[in-house]
């Protein structure tokens, strides 16, 4: 696929309908990793400073419990602004510290109850109002950016437990499910904005289920890896050389 550049402000490269097919799909996959973790497994530290198997699948919990409730959402970013400091990190913190004496059991059961309406609540947001800005700057590596809401819901809220599924795969050995149709256009959205954020030219080939090959300008480094180690490097999470050190929002 050859690139092209885009515009200051951060919207979602995909239809609404298609975001929210690709939420549906990741909730699930995401659900279904967790019941096939093993009692041991959830105590297993992850490559999130701090937090152990359990801890991600609560901060999950807490995300898709924010997204199926409009009250729910207005009370933890009330709580989360009042702890101070980077408010993502405040928020994420809150959801797992309100899910500390949360069984694995109840995180699963919870988390199935709670996906559908997630994108039920999701979907419904209105154009108008996925349209508009966010009124905070996004810090992405060194950068300030300007998302749209629409960003934030219909990309940023599922390449986060996307991440999370690698997370725990890599912290237990876990089976990873990948396939071209829904990793494979998670990662060309990845792609699209890493290329966008450098605007240098290169040729990406990116290997596995979700991978593929990309190219923008001429003259540019060759970069083969597989797909899941680029998004890593991408996200901050691997080793990054060269042009993988532009980051990507996850």
């Amino acid at each position: 696929m050859t690139m092209t550049g885009s515009s200051t402000v951060r919207v979602a490269a995909i239809s609404h309908d298609q975001a929210m097919r690709l939420a549906a799909t990741e909730y699930q996959r995401f659900l279904d990793l967790l019941r096939s973790l093993e009692p041991e497994d959830w105590t297993k530290p992850t490559d999130c400073p701090g937090w152990d198997v359990r801890a991600l699948a609560a901060h999950l919990l807490g995300m898709v419990e924010m997204a199926a409730s409009l009250w729910e959402n207005l009370r933890q970013m009330t709580l989360a602004r009042r702890r101070g400091g980077v408010y993502i990190d405040a928020l994420t913190q809150l959801q797992v510290d309100e899910r500390a004496d949360t069984t694995p059991t109840q995180i699963v059961d919870r988390l199935a109850a709670r996906a559908p309406k997630a994108v039920r609540g999701r979907r419904r947001m209105p154009g108008v109002v996925r349209r508009r800005a966010m009124p905070v700057r996004q810090l992405v590596g060194d950068r300030e950016e300007v998302w749209t809401l629409g960003y934030l819901v219909d990309v940023i809220l599922t390449r986060d437990p996307w991440m999370h599924r690698i997370d725990i795969v890599r912290a237990t050995g876990a089976a990873h499910v990948l396939t071209p149709d829904h990793d494979g256009q998670i990662v060309a959205g990845v792609v699209t904005e890493w290329a966008t954020r450098h605007g240098q030219p290169f040729e990406l080939q990116l290997a596995g289920p979700a991978g593929g090959r990309w190219t923008l300008g001429r003259g540019g480094p060759h970069i083969e890896v597989a797909a899941v180690d680029f998004c890593r490097a991408v996200s901050g999470r691997g080793p990054a050389e060269g042009l993988l050190r532009t980051q990507v929002p996850f």
